[in-house]
């Protein structure tokens, strides 16, 4: 690791951002401020703003008054955008991944690799998107029955701290293709990579058609979700905020759709490639520190393997290369802000009086050059019952607990006894197996054969608590627009029904 980290001014950060609101930056009505902090060292990179209530209104009223010329707009114009923004984030796609890096503390070769490619898909794949927007004609003797498909309003989004670049690309791209307004609130703790986003982007947008607002969800939530003229709400995020979210959604009466928290069975059968699973399950553990609702957070070990699988398991992770987030050599980096390092930390405490045996790690790093961030070692539990706390509430960490398993038919029922339902993985080399426990799987998403195998245009969302919607996929079309019948009467003349 590097002797000493470089600083937010040696990437261009600039000391302050304000919202974005009418395609203008302006201030907060509060004057209040937000520091942006490096995980990795503890450093303020920046200053945001402390929106509130006033900030809310004038954003709102911004995206809706670019609304009515947004919604006419022609899909050629709508696609040509998409694809610029695209084209923008690849020539500086080195930029925005230390964006990333430097205020989340994901490692910059998933930065790189990972989360600016998936981004980058998003506005490809919703680019062509525009053109799809079409509606149905049904034919009768008497009538024509049209449906057209019409954009919804001004929406809200809401977005989390782990990845903010894919998050804001899979909110905004369908929401802009099919010609809806947006509000986003980002999150206050990360989202410095997602302002620069929209710094670089500004000129492509009509002013309004996308309005940013900074701050405590306590601050500008409420305000945003409950305001009369927004129409829909996306959020990504915790299940506790989904249930304020759903409240104040159901004060107009609006639309929702949500993606939340998971607690994954990552299912290894006897016959499984094992070298092949042990790298999923590595990755499953370190990838973004942990930090992704969609990790295979449960492994479920088919006992004749489990000796031969753990060796493996731990030497992978006790080979991780934790350091600066910002070098490439770098696996695994900081978790995103002390908060969530307490919070893993009381997890690996609790294990422990839970019963659970540690294999490796399950402490923070105890590297003197890490003492000043946010790290955590990569962390595996043994011996772990699936109604302990750590295999049912989400960690949101670099930590993996181990159930062994025997009998397929009661390993199913304890992979889907969790309130969780939103991505899952399964090894073997038997088609009808994994065909089978596929269909037994209660969940969103299943990979077979390899972990976070994610391909465009495949729907993404939960069963469960873990919301309801589908995004990354064309999908999610059906969420931003909505239907209008209209039937034209081919029958002239009167019905004769009331003749008097």
């Amino acid at each position: 690791m590097a002797t000493q980290l470089k600083t937010a001014n040696d990437f261009g950060v600039k000391p302050e951002y304000g919202h974005y609101i009418g395609g203008e930056w302006v201030s907060g009505d509060s004057g209040k401020t937000i520091d942006l902090i490096n995980p990795a060292n503890g450093q303020v990179l920046t200053k945001i703003q402390a929106g509130n209530a006033k900030d809310i209104e004038r954003a709102v009223a911004a995206a809706k008054a670019a609304f009515p010329k947004w919604s006419q707009s022609l899909a050629s114009e709508r696609q040509e955008i998409l694809i610029e923004i695209a084209r923008r984030l690849k020539a500086r796609h080195s930029d925005y991944a230390t964006f990333e890096t430097l205020n989340n503390g994901k490692p910059m070769r998933e930065s790189m690799y990972f989360d600016m490619p998936q981004a980058i898909s998003q506005f490809e794949l919703f680019a062509g998107a525009a053109y799809g927007l079409h509606g149905q004609t049904f034919d009768y003797p008497d009538a024509v029955g049209i449906v057209h498909r019409e954009a919804l309003g001004v929406c809200a989004q809401i977005i989390p701290w782990n990845v903010p670049m894919l998050m804001m690309a899979c909110k905004i791209a369908p929401a802009l293709a099919s010609g809806n307004t947006v509000v986003l609130k980002p999150a206050e703790t990360v989202c410095l990579s997602v302002i620069e986003f929209f710094m670089e982007m500004a000129d492509l947008l009509p002013p309004g058609v996308i309005n940013v607002v900074t701050g405590y969800g306590a601050d500008v939530g409420e305000a945003l979700v409950t305001h009369p003229d927004v129409v829909k709400v996306a959020f990504t995020g915790s299940v506790a905020t989904a249930r304020r979210i759903m409240q104040y959604a159901s004060v107009n009466i609006i639309p929702q759709t949500l993606e939340l928290g998971g607690k994954s069975a990552h299912i290894v059968c006897a016959d499984a490639d094992i070298d092949a699973a042990v790298e999923s399950a590595t990755m499953s553990t370190v990838l973004n520190k942990g930090e992704v609702c969609l990790a295979g957070s449960r492994l479920f070990l088919h006992q004749s393997i489990q000796d031969e699988f753990l060796a493996k398991f731990k030497a992978a992770l006790e080979g991780i290369r934790q350091g600066d987030p910002l070098d490439m050599a770098t696996q695994l980096g900081a978790q995103a802000s002390r908060m969530q390092m307490d919070k893993v930390e009381s997890y690996l405490k609790l294990a422990t009086e839970e019963g659970a045996d540690v294999l490796t790690g399950g402490t923070r790093a105890d590297s003197a050059e890490l003492a000043s961030g946010h790290f955590v070692k990569p962390t595996v539990f043994t011996n772990v019952n699936n109604t302990m706390r750590i295999a049912q509430e989400e960690i949101f960490g670099p930590v993996t607990s181990v159930i062994t398993w025997s009998d397929e038919d009661e390993m199913m029922k304890q992979a889907n006894a969790t309130t969780y339902g939103l991505a899952g993985g399964i090894w073997t080399k038997d088609l009808a197996r994994a065909h089978r426990m596929a269909r037994r799987l209660e969940t969103g998403t299943i990979w077979i054969n390899r972990y976070y195998n994610l391909k465009a245009n495949m729907p993404l969302g939960g069963y469960k608590q873990s919301g309801f919607g589908r995004e990354f996929s064309h999908e999610v079309l059906n969420h931003y627009t909505q239907t209008k019948s209209v039937v034209v009467n081919l029958q002239e003349g009167r019905t004769g029904m009331f003749d008097q």
